[in-house]
């Protein structure tokens, strides 16, 4: 593989990357899009809000949805979509959260979507976050 088989792209629209990585690296006939959570180009988090009194609410089915709604746009720019993953990791502050994260994946994939692993992680980079999503789809470069 030659280094023009690989391309790392940042996603217009999108948050930015709080680090120096891309939201996807194309290698061959694979993308690998970076850990995306609910953050929103603003930085404001998808399902994370606070009443007038301060008190926090944060909804991990929001988030689900909102982090697999960016995984989508992020395929999209890479010439793909949600049916190219072959596989997701997934990253939740807190297992308790595994009921609603589920059924919202399941709003998106069947038992033939991508192989899935979910782990429970001590805190991810934003104290609102209660999930993060890594994942690989193959996208034959003929298509994209």
């Amino acid at each position: 593989m030659t280094t023009a088989d690989h391309q790392a792209v940042v996603v217009q629209g999108l948050a930015k990357p709080r680090g120096r990585y891309p939201h996807f690296k194309r290698a061959g006939d694979f993308v690998f899009v970076s850990g995306t959570s609910a953050r929103r180009a603003d930085n404001s988090i998808a399902g994370a809000s606070a009443d007038a009194m301060g008190t926090l609410n944060v909804d991990i089915r929001a988030q689900t949805r909102a982090v697999i709604e960016n995984i989508a746009k992020i395929l999209g720019e890479a010439g793909g979509g949600l049916s190219d993953l072959v596989e997701v990791g997934a990253f939740l502050v807190n297992m308790n959260d595994f009921g609603g994260y589920n059924e919202v994946y399941a709003e998106f994939f069947g038992s033939d979507g991508p192989a899935r692993t979910t782990v429970a992680v001590h805190q991810l980079p934003h104290p609102h976050l209660l999930i993060e999503i890594k994942a690989i789809a193959y996208l034959p470069q003929s298509r994209a």
